[in-house]
């Protein structure tokens, strides 16, 4: 038999007799074993309802031709084979209903059919279906919705490539920490897909990122998620997650857990993270200590621009926190600012004296965030260094971490 079709839908197959090369009848298509190492998944095997049950058989292809309405599945070389290895899937079992995440899109959908293509090197999965149409089809009333609309069922294909699956729930599917697919996404959009998804898959996907980059995606997922993200880690994971996090969001993450949790958290850390945390945590939930960052750059008045230009390059600071230097007096006791835009343009000899400005706007960690929100809306500013009662410089107030508290107070009334 030579094969015709060049693509096809899973859906209209099943059930369908499936033929040895010799024409005997093996017993109706239960479902399609699939080898997921290849570059795109092929059809490697079948499994077959047959009169002493089911069965699995390895084969060297399935050919598949349509005549008319109907489908003739043949086997070649069949194997009877009685288990599957680690690689290899059953696409009804586990694709068929499954959440997968559309990486393009950057959306979690469920799958309602696949899309097959029949080369001259074998059958492969192309795509997966995840419109109304594919799950017309799987009803097996495809064809009378188009009768009665005058138009095909609209499909949605995505092609493999751009898929990344991600239920957990059976045995036989890992996702792989070096080449998921899901590790290519921004922080936000991988919380926004973990939020999207059922609790048990989105803890498994989560545990298969790094610290670092569980730590980047634990910052942008809502509290109620962060909770759940932080129950379904070990202690001892927890607090690696936490030191890759800047202190202001640890502390954030660990006052939505209970206190006993969040004591054991603190305890595993390194003391130098937990105890900057510790000290943030001792603040009102409303007060500008609460929510400061507590690393920043900060210099002497009789550095050079190049001297501070040189510092910075050890330094290595991160985006958030350059966009302003902070000059301290003799006694450690914040004395003026410096922008990053007036040190760069500055010649190199320079004296941070010479560019810094005396007239500070600053606001007191106890003052209530509203305060600073308001202070940062007045002056159009990013940012604005936060003082202790004597002065002494002991963090920065940023605008987006102003905007994330007031988000968060509003959805919690």
């Amino acid at each position: 038999m030579t094969p015709s079709t060049t693509t096809y839908y899973l859906s209209p197959i099943i059930g369908k007799p499936v033929y040895s090369e010799s024409g005997e009848e093996l017993g109706k298509l239960d479902d399609l074993v699939v080898d997921v190492e290849a570059v795109r998944p092929r059809i490697v095997g079948v499994r077959l309802r047959t009169d002493e049950g089911l069965q699995i058989f390895e084969c060297d292809r399935l050919d598949v031709v349509k005549q008319k309405d109907s489908f003739n599945l043949q086997i070649k070389n069949a194997r009877s084979n009685q288990g599957l290895t680690e690689h290899h899937w059953l696409a009804v079992k586990d694709i068929w209903d499954k959440q997968i995440v559309d990486i393009d899109g950057k959306k979690v959908v469920r799958v309602n059919d696949l899309r097959l293509a029949q080369l001259s090197t074998g059958t492969y999965i192309v795509a997966v279906d995840v419109g109304f149409g594919g799950l017309l089809r799987r009803l097996g009333v495809a064809n009378l919705t188009r009768f009665f609309l005058g138009r095909q069922p609209h499909s949605d294909l995505i092609l493999w490539d751009d898929v990344q699956t991600v239920d957990l729930a059976h045995a036989g599917i890992q996702l792989s920490t070096k080449t998921s697919k899901l590790h290519t996404l921004h922080p936000s959009d991988l919380a926004d897909i973990l939020e999207d998804l059922d609790r048990k898959t989105a803890t498994a996907v989560f545990a298969s990122l790094n610290d670092e980059h569980a730590a980047d995606v634990l910052e942008e997922l809502e509290p109620d998620a962060q909770v759940d993200m932080m129950e379904s880690m070990t202690v001892a994971k927890a607090a690696d997650v936490l030191e890759k996090m800047p202190a202001d969001e640890a502390a954030d993450v660990l006052d939505e857990l209970d206190e006993e949790k969040a004591h054991e958290i603190l305890e595993e850390m390194e003391r130098e993270s937990s105890e900057e945390v510790r000290d943030l945590l001792e603040y009102p939930d409303n007060a500008v200590g609460s929510i400061m960052i507590t690393d920043f750059c900060s210099f002497s008045a009789n550095m050079t621009v190049s001297d501070t230009l040189s510092e910075l390059r050890t330094l290595k600071p991160g985006e958030d926190i350059i966009n302003y230097l902070y000059v301290l007096d003799k006694n450690s006791k914040l004395a003026a600012v410096v922008s990053l835009r007036d040190l760069v343009v500055a010649e190199p000899e320079t004296k941070l004296s010479e560019i810094m400005d005396n007239e500070i706007t600053y606001v007191k960690d106890t003052d209530r965030i509203e305060t600073l929100a308001e202070l940062l809306t007045k002056y159009s500013l990013l940012a604005l260094p936060v003082v202790d009662e004597e002065m002494n410089l002991v963090g920065i107030g940023m605008i987006d971490d102003v905007v994330a508290k007031l988000l968060r107070a509003k959805r919690r009334r």
